[in-house]
């Protein structure tokens, strides 16, 4: 191997491992989970929620949990407790979204 060919490796090794933390920095649904303040309607477990006409989460489909999430934050959904979340997912961005859908799935129902 020419010098030259080993700098173009260890380049394009130098940049793969920068961009690699970017590509593994998924987020920690569980900790975003008590960040956003999920917890304080819906329970610290997703299902113990402190009126009970809120949603038990725990389990809950992955994707269902996501678009009510999405619908909830543009207006699409706007009916029974979506005031109160309303007021909470402005703080949530879309890869925020993401993880607790991932996260809220994974809960025991």
């Amino acid at each position: 191997m020419n010098r030259s060919m080993t700098r173009s490796i260890v380049s394009a090794a130098v940049l793969l491992a920068s961009l690699t933390p970017l590509a593994a920095s998924a987020l920690d649904g569980a900790k975003l989970f008590k960040e956003k303040t999920c917890l304080t309607c819906h329970g610290k477990d997703g299902k113990t929620t402190i009126m009970p006409n809120y949603p038990k989460i725990a389990g809950q489909n992955r994707d269902y949990v996501l678009q009510q999430m999405k619908d909830i934050k543009s207006g699409a959904r706007n009916n029974g407790q979506t005031a109160a979340m309303k007021g909470i997912m402005h703080l949530v961005n879309e890869e925020e979204m993401e993880a607790l859908a991932d996260y809220i799935a994974t809960m025991t129902p």
